[in-house]
């Protein structure tokens, strides 16, 4: 066993200080605008459907067809799992800080060209939206597996889950400042422009001038995001990949000289000796050393988000069904944007933002198995609380539903939510941590798929009368309810695969510290294609 080189030694021994925090601002800022940009659409699916699919006869207000709410709602998401695919496996080939300013362009210009849409025809507009929401989701994407992965190597390993965490926290704050952003924009337009509730006015219940709102809500992603790229510009490559993938111990040493303020020697004798077993991500040797850690973090993180994003993005049909939200056809479309924003924005506040900040707080503490598997374990409890007695809670008791429901949340970001993201970042080594990070965020995605497009055609009534325009009869809210907490029974289980990473320094994790003595003349230092 070698010892570990002296750069890395002091960034795992360093105490908190102010670089820290600026990394986790500046990869915090990412992850702030992939939650607003994937969950502000929630806000204005029932506001599109107004505008661009009313219908004069009908005796309710004007909402998506299934293909095209799913399309919406759904393509942001096939295009992040490409992206978390792509840019992971570019991450570790060029280097974390390279392809770092890259997935944020992508992300400043179509949020802006998302909210341009050309033409004025519901197909054209629908088109372009899914067109730019499609690369929009391939930059947001980018931002996990790097974000992640660079959080993690700059940490020390006192207090790296909770930076890692930190980072992933800033959804909370996405999440929240986009049901903020609608409110303001859905209140000044109801204030300057009056308009009639549907049923009084069907045609007049949409003024002209809402067609801007839904565009400046989606537009203004751009802002937090454009607002950190000269910082990630000048954040240095982290040590761990100039030293073990690069193998500069020079570059390594000066960059972190920088970084920590202190003189730090070149150890390149020791860079060409530690870990010149370079196995690939198809290898024997990798399925035998991480086979079972990446199942474990795909497999947690693919069932995790089959419940949180269904959970998510269908938070206003489940406030509608339990009469949190007046009818639709009672409201203008302005003051639907309002009630919908506000609702989520309550969520946000009661249950998704305090169960992230949990998650910082507590993951040096307790560690990252026992606050996922407490944070499934609840998942599953709340969700059959709220399922059994389903017509109780509608009829008898909406306050007490919403704080169960309210509670799920807070369980997701105070456990799998949080950790998922977490020690996919840990537990793989340097040169395959991006990639595998990745593969790991792209299961959650294709689970996110699955939730969003599943719930979407599940949570339908089983009464044909009862149904939205355009589906067939589904399972109903209460057995797709049932579904998702059977999801995560078997999340819990998964857990199991997953090590614990608490105290420990990345290269003990990996065995990346390990000297090849007896077969020096075999490796090559060449790195060997992912």
């Amino acid at each position: 066993m070698a010892s570990q080189l002296g750069v890395l030694n002091a960034l795992d021994a360093a105490k908190t200080q102010w670089y820290h925090f600026t990394a986790i601002v500046i990869a915090g800022m990412g992850f702030f605008t992939d939650a607003y940009d994937l969950f502000s659409i929630s806000l204005i699916t029932k506001l599109l459907g107004r505008i661009y699919y009313f219908k004069a006869d009908s005796p309710k207000p004007g909402t998506l067809p299934p293909n095209v709410a799913a399309a919406v709602n759904g393509v942001a998401f096939c295009g992040t799992l490409a992206g978390q695919l792509f840019f992971g496996w570019l991450g570790d080939k060029l280097g974390r800080k390279r392809v770092y300013g890259l997935t944020l362009m992508l992300m400043v210009i179509c949020s802006i060209a998302s909210g341009l849409s050309f033409g004025k025809s519901p197909q054209g507009v629908m088109a372009t939206l899914c067109f730019f929401r499609f690369w929009l989701g391939f930059g947001i994407g980018g931002d996990y597996p790097l974000s992640a992965t660079i959080m993690s190597e700059y940490a020390n390993k006192k207090t790296r889950g909770a930076f890692i965490a930190a980072v992933f926290a800033m959804q909370g704050f996405g999440i929240l400042t986009g049901g903020i952003v609608a409110l303001i924009v859905s209140a000044a337009f109801d204030h300057a422009y009056t308009a009639h509730p549907y049923q009084r006015d069907p045609e007049h219940s949409t003024v002209p001038q809402a067609d801007y709102i839904w565009r400046i809500i989606l537009m203004f992603g751009a802002l937090p995001a454009l607002l950190t790229y000269y910082w990630r510009m000048k954040m240095p490559e982290t040590a761990r990949y100039t030293a073990l993938v690069a193998r500069n111990a020079k570059q390594a040493a000066a960059d972190m000289s920088k970084v920590l303020q202190v003189d730090l020697n070149a150890e390149q004798e020791k860079v060409d000796k530690i870990g010149r077993e370079q196995f690939g991500l198809f290898s024997k040797e990798f399925a035998k050393r991480h086979g079972l850690h990446l199942l474990g973090t795909t497999s947690t993180w693919f069932l995790l988000d089959i419940a949180f994003y269904s959970s998510n993005l269908f938070q206003k049909d489940i406030f509608s069904a339990i009469g949190w939200l007046p009818k639709p056809e009672t409201m203008t479309a302005t003051y639907e944007v309002y009630r919908v924003a506000k609702a989520q924005t309550i969520i946000a506040l009661c249950g998704t933002v305090p169960g992230y900040w949990f998650t910082v707080a507590f993951i040096e503490h307790l560690g990252r198995f026992t606050i996922q598997l407490m944070g499934f374990f609840f998942m599953s409890v709340f969700m059959f609380a709220i399922a059994i007695p389903y017509q109780h809670w509608k009829a008898h008791n909406t306050g007490g539903f919403l704080i169960m429901y309210s509670l799920t949340f807070f369980f997701a970001n105070f456990g799998p939510n949080a950790t998922t993201f977490i020690v996919p970042a840990e537990i793989f080594p340097a040169r395959l941590r991006s990639t595998c990070h990745g593969i790991s965020a792209a299961a959650g995605k294709a689970g996110a798929i699955v939730g969003s497009f599943g719930f979407l055609y599940a949570a339908q009534s089983t009464h044909r009368d009862k149904v939205d325009a355009g589906y067939h009869p589904g399972i109903g809210v209460k057995n797709a309810l049932l579904v998702l907490g059977a999801v995560n029974c078997l999340g819990m289980l998964f857990t199991l695969l997953v090590p614990e990473t608490m105290g420990r320094s990345l290269e003990d994790i990996t065995g990346e510290n390990e000297e090849d003595n007896g077969n020096q003349q075999t490796f090559s230092v060449e790195k060997v294609p992912v």
